[in-house]
């Protein structure tokens, strides 16, 4: 290491010990969020502070784009964890529901950097370099190298060292390493290829059996295509995987669906590929942002300017390669994430939020808009330094300075959040018949009431955002061997570019249905005929103060 890399070393390390207060917008109903249609209670429609972390210096916020859970590292690296645990992935030792932020005592011992959230499963970068992860381990996305125990709810060690950053995708985990010939490593669900190995690793569950299943890869492995270049950022989709390397370049693989990896078309990639747009005189620099969603991606390039690729809006056409967004241009964006279908910016002195939202997760407060076209400032936190943002399914983090601002924090609300044993242990069990039947009155009812509506086109964006959630986050099992009923060409997509591609799935990540591209288009057009309202937003750009 020369003398400059260890004083960047030294100074990021210095820069990271600063912590700040945590806010938290969105749902808190983790045990229903994404599965049950309609109005939920609890929503917190501002950004609002927790009880147990008032006055904790919070430096680090996981939340996967299909994640119910939430992970929070202060500055001494403790690591607090709440939300849906029916998994075990808070790693309490069981499969109780926490609503609020409660320290994971098993990893007490260590000093906890980093970490990522999948659908149900939670992975942390201790200080020298190990990690351990626990939830759900049916893929082998725990890394611990056997999928003997399908949920580990205390931690457990991954089979990687020299660990320096890790991400979660829903069912799949990437390791970066500072391990020369070996910087970044994946194990987990191989379904669509978003493990780089160059397979889905797809074989029939028997030999007179037109059932497909995926062998999961327990044991974390070094990507080959990559063992020449050194990773220093990823960012994890359900299904997709985004990574840069140290001059700059940008690659993705995964699932192509909506045009999420960037490459002008929809056709999975089992190895990384290299996104054209990123080259000669747009390289990315050493402090660019990436960031990816469900069935989205970003990232800063030159000059801090943002691009945006794959679905952004349930209406219009996707973006099949990518784009800047003027919206964000000349803002300094120092942090960003994406979840389901919503992204929130920490920029300047502003935090700026965007997307279909359902659960107040935007935070632009009671009497806000619920949803918004394009990037709009969360007026409540106007002025305030953030220091770092997560996004998971319903719901957003923002880790504020406390600098020149403590007056300001303490109008905000408190969120209290039940105490263990109020209630939640029955969460831990599946819907039974009863509430399906319930879930299905519910949305008769509210498609009833959808048709009433006087605005048409805001209907018709909770239907698809209804549709889109519940495809994205439907019980765990809906991938690997539950998953075998996708047709065998939608998963694949190799060798019959236009077709199968443009056959692609209707939506979610996790999900590959076919003929969803053809319908799309159409709906597209039914929608924007029906709905002038959506074009309008496009003045709504942020102003800077």
């Amino acid at each position: 290491m020369s003398a400059s890399e260890a004083e960047k070393k030294v100074g990021e390390e210095r820069e990271e010990v600063k912590g700040g207060e945590l806010l938290f917008c969105g749902a808190t109903c983790w045990d229903i969020i994404g599965r049950r249609k309609g109005i939920v209670d609890g929503n917190l429609v501002s950004p609002s502070r927790l009880r147990p972390l008032v006055s904790v210096d919070i430096r680090f916020v996981a939340a996967g784009c299909v994640s119910c859970h939430c992970v929070a590292l202060d500055v001494e690296g403790r690591c607090y964890t709440w939300g849906r645990n029916e998994k075990g992935q808070l790693g309490h030792g069981d499969t109780i529901q926490r609503d609020r932020p409660t320290v994971v005592s098993e990893l007490s011992k260590y000093k906890i950097l980093k970490a990522g959230a999948g659908r149900s499963h939670t992975v942390v970068v201790t200080e020298d370099g190990n990690s351990l992860a626990f939830g759900w381990n049916k893929h082998g996305q725990l890394g611990s190298g056997s999928v003997r125990n399908e949920i580990e709810s205390s931690p457990v060690r991954c089979l990687v060292s020299e660990v320096k950053h890790t991400a979660c995708g829903g069912d799949f985990t990437v390791w970066l390493s500072s391990v020369e010939g070996a910087s970044i490593l994946t194990a987990g669900l191989p379904q669509y290829g978003q493990l780089g190995h160059g397979t889905d690793n797809e074989y029939n569950s028997k030999d007179s059996s037109v059932r497909l299943v995926y062998e999961p890869q327990p044991r974390p492995r070094a990507i080959a295509a990559l063992a020449g270049e050194t990773v220093v950022k990823v960012a994890c989709g359900t299904n997709h995987t985004v990574a840069v390397d140290k001059n700059g370049y940008v690659y993705t693989w995964g699932f192509g669906g909506y045009g999420r990896l960037g490459h002008r078309e929809q056709k999975d990639e089992w190895v990384p590929r290299r996104v054209e747009v990123f080259q000669n005189r747009n390289l990315l620099p050493p402090d660019a942002i990436v960031s990816a969603g469900s069935v989205s991606s970003s990232c800063t390039a030159g000059g801090g300017q943002l691009y945006m690729w794959g679905k952004l809006k349930n209406t219009g056409d996707d973006w099949m390669y990518p784009k800047p967004l003027m919206d964000l241009s000349g803002w300094n964006i120092r942090c960003m994430d994406s979840g389901n279908m919503h992204h929130f910016v920490g920029a300047d002195s502003s935090c700026i939020s965007w997307g279909h939202a359902q659960n107040g997760e935007l935070g632009y407060g009671p009497s806000g808009q619920k949803s918004s076209a394009v990037p709009k400032k969360v007026d409540i936190l106007e002025g305030m330094h953030v220091i770092s943002v997560a996004c998971g399914m319903g719901h957003s983090m923002v880790i504020v300075d406390r600098a020149n601002v403590v007056d300001r924090l303490e109008q905000l609300d408190i969120y209290d959040g039940k105490a263990v044993g109020e209630g939640n242990e029955a969460v831990n069990t599946s819907p039974a018949p009863k509430q399906a039947a319930k879930k299905g009155a519910k949305a008769a009812e509210n498609s009833k009431k959808r048709k009433k509506s006087k605005d048409s086109s805001e209907s018709e964006d909770e239907e698809e955002e209804d549709a889109e959630e519940s495809d994205d986050s439907e019980d765990d099992e809906s991938n690997g061997e539950a998953e075998v009923k996708r047709s065998r060409s939608a998963g694949k997509g190799r060798g019959k570019a236009s077709k199968t591609s443009s056959a692609k799935g209707k939506g979610s990540a996790a999900k590959g249905k076919g003929g969803g591209r053809g319908r799309g288009g159409t709906s597209a057009n039914k929608n924007s005929s029906k709905s002038p309202q959506v074009k309008s937003g496009k003045r709504g750009r942020p102003r800077k103060s």
